[in-house]
């Protein structure tokens, strides 16, 4: 089997060999230096999806321990989104913010759990947002949760990192993925496309207990584009807007419904959950604005959960939007905006779409 280890070295290798091709052929030194660029820019994103892993395994091992090492229950406090915070989730938040902060490569670091984000590395040349325990009610039930990840580019290098470096729109991410602790911890990511010179799209690993290494489950992922599995929390269904009702309603109409198939619901309570499902066997994942809140737009948090499964959904042929707008298209005005979110299989997606647009929602 292929370790991380392995599989970073290879990409790093192709890399290298891509700039040397770029040179030895004498092209213009412009396109030298873009080659030049992205092997730099490959090198130091890998070596933070390598301290994510590193926080990860960590944390895994709490979640092995359960109520043996006392991580469940309350931390006592709230978080800056107006939640309880679970023991477990102070505790991953230090584990990654310390590390991801002594990493060079780093220059700044926010967290889903602070109100502002952590500068690092002046000299650093990227930035990392994650949510570090998705999924945290699940923790004292003993059901899956995981680590999110987003790593941008920063653009102001020698200076102190703020909360507006991070304000760009996902399609700028250089990498994306999640670790999902469960039954096994899985790490799921992908690169950008202008660094995945390799085309493997989305990569899965699964941890082996008795080595301690990631290996290599599959590569080049593929979401089926239609499906007749959905997840949505149905308590909500009286707030939501009347096109989603009409979504619910006709996927629950089955066969004797204008959708003329059956449909079965799945939630798992964890947004790294039911994405890990569709990335495995297709489906689609909504949380839709609601007017349960009026001054929120939606519950998940754009920059910590929506746009890093954004990009692993579309790097692997499926769709994200908020039910009409594309996710990772958004420009973000502050690090804890919330979102709608609809993503999935491209086909379904395209349902929800179609249903708002004509309402002209």
């Amino acid at each position: 089997m292929t370790t991380l280890t392995e599989y970073f070295t290879v990409l790093l290798t192709d890399h290298q060999t891509d700039t040397a091709n770029h040179t030895s052929h004498a092209m213009q030194s412009k396109t030298d230096a873009d080659a030049t660029h992205i092997t730099d820019a490959m090198s130091a994103t890998i070596d933070v999806i390598n301290t994510l892993v590193h926080a990860g395994k960590q944390i895994a091992d709490l979640l092995r321990q359960g109520a043996l090492a006392d991580i469940h229950g309350e931390a006592g406090a709230e978080n800056v989104q107006g939640e309880q915070q679970k023991k477990l989730d102070v505790i991953a938040n230090d584990l990654l913010l310390d590390a991801l902060t002594a990493n060079p490569h780093c220059a700044g670091v926010a967290s889903e759990e602070l109100d502002d984000a952590t500068p690092a590395n002046p000299d650093g040349k990227l930035l990392v947002l994650f949510d570090p325990l998705d999924g945290s009610s699940n923790i004292d039930i003993n059901m899956p949760t995981g680590t999110i990840f987003s790593i941008l580019p920063y653009h102001n290098q020698g200076q102190t990192a703020q909360n507006a470096d991070f304000l760009q729109p996902g399609d700028s991410q250089l990498a994306a993925g999640y670790l999902l602790y469960g039954a096994s911890t899985i790490l799921a990511f992908t690169f950008a496309t202008a660094l995945d010179t390799d085309q493997s799209g989305v990569v899965m690993f699964g941890l082996n207990p008795d080595t301690g290494e990631f290996e290599l489950i599959k590569e080049c992922i593929s979401i089926a584009e239609d499906t007749t599995e959905y997840a949505i929390n149905g308590s909500n269904y009286r707030h939501w807007l009347p096109p989603m009702r009409q979504y619910i309603d006709e996927v629950l109409a089955g066969t004797s419904g204008i959708r003329q198939k059956n449909f079965n619901t799945r939630w798992v309570a964890a947004m790294v959950g039911d994405v890990h499902r569709i990335l495995c066997r297709g489906g689609i994942f909504i949380y839709p604005q609601d007017t349960k809140d009026p001054s929120k737009a939606g519950k998940l948090r754009l920059m910590y959960e929506a746009n890093p499964m954004s990009l692993l959904v579309e790097r692997a042929g499926g769709a994200a939007t908020d039910a009409v707008k594309r996710i990772m298209d958004y420009q973000p005005t502050d690090i804890h905006q919330r979102v709608p979110v609809v993503l999935g299989s491209k086909n379904e997606v395209q349902v929800v779409r179609a249903l708002h647009q004509q309402q002209q929602l």
